[in-house]
C-alpha cells in the first residue's frame, strides 16, 4: 500500500487530530452506567480517601478488578479535576499509545516499511470498536494497551535485541496483571507463539536479564495480590475462584452470559469496514502463497485469542479488543497485495459506506421525531455529518492527484473525526436515555436538594454519588447489583450507605433517615409492600424513568 509521504509527520498529524476529536467536548456528558459510572466514582472515593490498596465503591470494598484502572482514574481525576474530562482523559491518552504500538508492531511486521506500519496504525485508531473504548471507561482500554507494549517489547527484543525490549515486556506483563490478572497474558503469548510456531527462529540465549526482567514481573504484578492474601487470606479465593474462575466459567455470576457467536457476530460488525477488505480479501487469496509470519498473526493474534474468549461463558464487547491490532495489520497486508485498480474498487464503497453512515446521522434527528427510539436528537445535531457527507463527496470526486491508498486514509480520518463529533451531542442530549445522572443531580440542586440525605430505591447508582460529590444510601430490595462485598469490612460503618429492606433489624437505621427529610429516587415504581415510604414526602418530580420524591 504505497504512502509516498514522510510517515512519522503523518502519524504525529494523525494523533493530533485524532486527539483533538476526542477531547473536543469530553467531558459534556457524565459517566454512565454501568461500568462508566462505577470506575468513576470508584477513582473519586480512592482520590478523597487517599486509600490506594482498598477500592471502594459507594464507601464498601470493591475488589472485582485489581487497582490499576482505579489508581489511572483518580490520577486523571486528579489532573483535569472531579469531572466526566477527568475520568476519560486518561482512556483517550492510552487509545493514542496503542495507535502508536501499533506502528511500532508495523515496523517489525512490514520490515521496516513506514507506509504500510503507518496505515495500519490509522487503520485501527478509527476502527468503532477502538472509538467505543475510548470513550467508556473500563479496565479494557488500560488492559490493551499494556498487552500491546509488552508484545512490542518481546518482538523488539527477537527482532533487535537490547535489553530494555525484554524489560518492557515483563513491565508490561506485569501492569496487565495489575490491570485484569491472568487474561493479561493472553496476547502476548500468542505474539510469543506467533514468532516460533514452525519458522526455524533461532532463540535468543538466556541471561540474567530475564531473570531480573521476570523479578520485576513479580513486584509489579504480584505486589497488591500479596499483600491483600496476606491482610486476609480470604482474598485469595474469593478473587481467584469467584472473579477469574467463575467469570470465565459462569455468565449468570455477573450476569453477562452471551451465544457462543456473540464474538463471531460483533467483532467484524464493530470493525467496518475493514473487516469486509480482511475477509474478502483473505477469501481470495491462496492460503500457501500468505507468508508465514502473517498466516500466524492471523491464527494467533486474531483466531485463537477470538476462540479463547467466545468459550467463556461471560462476554462483553471490549473483552476482545486485544484481536483488533492484529485485524489492522492483517487487513493492510492483505490490501497491500491489490492492484492499483482493485484497491480503487474498495476506496468507493468504503467512502460510500462512510457517506451513508454519516447521511443517517443526519436524517435521526427527524427519525427520533417519528419513531419511539427511546431517545431524542435536536435538529442542530445534524450539522456536523452533514459537513461529513459534503467533505467525503469532494475528497471522492475531485481529489485524484495522488495514488488510491493516502486517499482512502485521508477519507477514514475525515470520517473519524466527523462522526466523534456527531456522536457526542447525541450522548450530551440524552444522558437519562444513556443511563447517566448528571440531570437528576441537576433538578437536586435547582431545588437545593443536596445538602439532605439521598436514597436510591433498588438500584446501584455511582453515577448520582460522582455527580454529587456525596455517597447516596442505596435501599436493598432484592436487585442483585446490590450485593456487596461485605466480609471485608473489618466495622458495619458500611451499613450506612447500604440498607436491606428485607432485614427488619435495619427498619430504625431506615427509620432515622426517614426523620432527616431526605431525597428518595425511584426508578420505575415502589413494590407494593413498601408503598407506605411514600407517606414520609410530600412532593415528586418525574425525570425519565425515575421520580424524585422529598419534604419541604
Amino acid at each position: 500500500m504505497p504512502f509516498p509521504m514522510t510517515s512519522r509527520r503523518w502519524l504525529w498529524l494523525f494523533l493530533l487530530v485524532l486527539g483533538g476529536a476526542f477531547l473536543f467536548q469530553l467531558g459534556t456528558w457524565g459517566p454512565l452506567e454501568t461500568s462508566e459510572a462505577r470506575y468513576a466514582e470508584i477513582g473519586r472515593e480512592m482520590l478523597r480517601g487517599q486509600d490506594w490498596l482498598h477500592p471502594r465503591l459507594l464507601g464498601i470494598q470493591h475488589f472485582h478488578k485489581p487497582p490499576l484502572t482505579y489508581w489511572l482514574t483518580a490520577a486523571g481525576l486528579g489532573l483535569a479535576g472531579e469531572s466526566a474530562l477527568g475520568v476519560r482523559l486518561l482512556p483517550v491518552l492510552a487509545v493514542l499509545v496503542q495507535v502508536v504500538l501499533v506502528y511500532g508492531l508495523g515496523l517489525l511486521l512490514f520490515q521496516g516499511d513506514r507506509a504500510r506500519a503507518l496505515a495500519a496504525a490509522v487503520l485501527y485508531g478509527t476502527l468503532p470498536v477502538v472509538l467505543i473504548s475510548a470513550l467508556n471507561v473500563t479496565t479494557d482500554v488500560y488492559l490493551a494497551t499494556l498487552e500491546l507494549a509488552a508484545t512490542y517489547g518481546i518482538l523488539r527484543y527477537y527482532h533487535t535485541g537490547g535489553a530494555r525490549w525484554l524489560y518492557l515486556f515483563w513491565v508490561g506483563l506485569g501492569l496487565a496483571f495489575l490491570t485484569k490478572g491472568p487474561v493479561g497474558f493472553v496476547l502476548p503469548l500468542m505474539a510469543v507463539l506467533g514468532f516460533y510456531f514452525r519458522r526455524g527462529q533461532a532463540r535468543r540465549p538466556f541471561t540474567v536479564h530475564h531473570v531480573l526482567g521476570f523479578g520485576l514481573f513479580v513486584l509489579v504484578g504480584l505486589s497488591w495480590y500479596l499483600y491483600l492474601a496476606a491482610e486476609n487470606p480470604a482474598f485469595v479465593r474469593y478473587f481467584l475462584v469467584e472473579h477469574t474462575v467463575e467469570r470465565f466459567a459462569n455468565a449468570a455470576t455477573f450476569n453477562r452470559s452471551k451465544p457462543w457467536w456473540f464474538y463471531v457476530v460483533l467483532a467484524p460488525t464493530t470493525s467496518l469496514p475493514w473487516s469486509v477488505a480482511l475477509v474478502a480479501r483473505a477469501a481470495r487469496t491462496p492460503w500457501a502463497s500468505v507468508p508465514r509470519p502473517w498466516q500466524n498473526v492471523l491464527v494467533f493474534w486474531v483466531l485463537v485469542p477470538l476462540v479463547f474468549f467466545s468459550l467463556s461463558s461471560s462476554k462483553l464487547l471490549l473483552y476482545v479488543l486485544p484481536i483488533f491490532p492484529g485485524l489492522a495489520l492483517l487487513t493492510v497486508y492483505y490490501l497491500g497485495r491489490c492492484t492499483e485498480a482493485a484497491l480503487h474498487r474498495w476506496y468507493v464503497g468504503i467512502v460510500a459506506f462512510y457517506g451513508l453512515l454519516l447521511a443517517a446521522l443526519c436524517v435521526l434527528p427527524i427519525l427520533t421525531t417519528v419513531l419511539d427510539l427511546g431517545f431524542e436528537v435536536h435538529p442542530r445535531t445534524a450539522a456536523w455529518p452533514a459537513a461529513g457527507v459534503i467533505l467525503l463527496v469532494l475528497t471522492l470526486t475531485l481529489w485524484g492527484q495522488v495514488r488510491i491508498a493516502p486517499r482512502l486514509l485521508v477519507a477514514t480520518v475525515l470520517f473519524t473525526g466527523l462522526l466523534l463529533l456527531s456522536v457526542k451531542p447525541i450522548l450530551q442530549q440524552n444522558e437519562l436515555a444513556f443511563n447517566g445522572s448528571r440531570p437528576l443531580a441537576q433538578l437536586l440542586r435547582q431545588h437545593h436538594l443536596t445538602g439532605r440525605p439521598v436514597l436510591v430505591y433498588d438500584e446501584l447508582l455511582p453515577s448520582l454519588a460522582f455527580e454529587l460529590g456525596q455517597l447516596p444510601v442505596s435501599l436493598h430490595d432484592g436487585n442483585h447489583n446490590l450485593r456487596r462485598e461485605t466480609q471485608f469490612e473489618a466495622t458495619p460503618a458500611w451499613r450506612r450507605t447500604l440498607l436491606d429492606l428485607q432485614d427488619s433489624t435495619q427498619r430504625p437505621a431506615l427509620d432515622s433517615l426517614l426523620r432527616q427529610h431526605p431525597v428518595l429516587l425511584v426508578k420505575g415504581e415502589l413494590k407494593p409492600e413498601r408503598r407506605w415510604l411514600l407517606q414520609h414526602f410530600q412532593k415528586q418530580e418525574k425525570l425519565g424513568k425515575w421520580t424524585v420524591l422529598w419534604k419541604w
